[in-house]
């Protein structure tokens, strides 16, 4: 079997980033190193989602290395709507997100390249997996509030018990019809996201993570939990009458080798 490094981008990673001027250098870093060692080519992509603080700058001065990163404008504001940009400028067999904090340790990618590569259409990490490790998960209401909101959305995201966690990754097609089909675009996002991967027949693998709160958050209990409830129930609406697609697009047959064995990762 060949190498991933000599052609197209066989992964590449969408990054949200709104004025993330702060925390994006060190979240590039950490990205870049982990991409450069896999033997995949990857490339990033970091949709500014109107930002005023230079985010765009600090983007185009990056030096990634063997890994591009390529910035791209995203002037509707809200995270989804920046997700959504990012997927369909994307090509790769293979494709995800993840917040500019890092938050979720990247030791993870090994196991959702490896379930990728198996056939498993859509993996997401999940704080509330029974092996993940969480430290610091914000105040006693948010996350009160998170579990609340992954009950009540369970159905439509393919029974996974932690929608909101920043690290997913998709077969590309898949995500790219998804992501045409999406709407909704503030924090609710990934649950219309996933429903419009399951509506097409996708199945949705968690996975167990490491996840460090970061300071620096855009979201807010207080200001952003009305327009959440908002948001699903207009998600179930559009969802409810959209049609049902029966089989996922095809996917592409790739060359690769398998990437190094997932580290083990232990909390600090």
């Amino acid at each position: 079997m060949g190498t991933w490094r000599g052609g197209p981008a066989v992964l590449e990673i969408v990054v949200p980033a709104f004025n993330e001027a702060g925390r994006l250098p060190a979240g590039l870093d950490l990205l870049c190193g982990k991409l450069a060692g896999l033997p995949a080519r990857a490339e990033v992509i970091v949709v500014d989602n109107a930002s005023t603080d230079g985010t765009d700058a600090i983007v185009r001065s990056w030096d990634g290395g063997t890994v591009p990163v390529r910035l791209m404008r995203c002037e509707r504001r809200g995270k989804g709507a920046a997700v959504r940009a990012g997927l369909l400028a994307t090509r790769a067999p293979y494709v995800g997100f993840m917040d500019a904090d890092m938050a979720t340790d990247l030791a993870a990618l090994d196991e959702a390249i490896v379930l990728l590569r198996e056939g498993r259409p859509v993996v997401v990490g999940s704080r509330r997996h029974g092996r993940s490790v969480v430290q610091g998960y914000s105040l006693p209401v948010r996350r009160l509030g998170a579990i609340t909101f992954n009950r009540i959305v369970r159905d439509l995201a393919g029974g996974i018990a932690d929608t909101q966690c920043g690290f997913k990754f998709f077969d590309g097609p898949l995500a790219r019809a998804a992501a045409a089909d999406l709407r909704t675009a503030g924090f609710s996002f990934d649950v219309e996201l996933l429903a419009h991967c399951v509506r097409r027949g996708a199945s949705v693998t968690d996975i167990p993570v490491v996840w460090r709160d970061r300071p620096g958050s855009t979201f807010s209990v207080r200001r952003h939990s009305l327009q959440c409830l908002l948001d699903l129930a207009r998600i179930r609406a559009r969802v409810r009458r959209t049609p049902v697609i029966s089989s996922l697009p095809p996917v592409p047959i790739v060359d690769v080798i398998s990437p190094p064995a997932p580290s083990t990762v232990k909390p600090g």
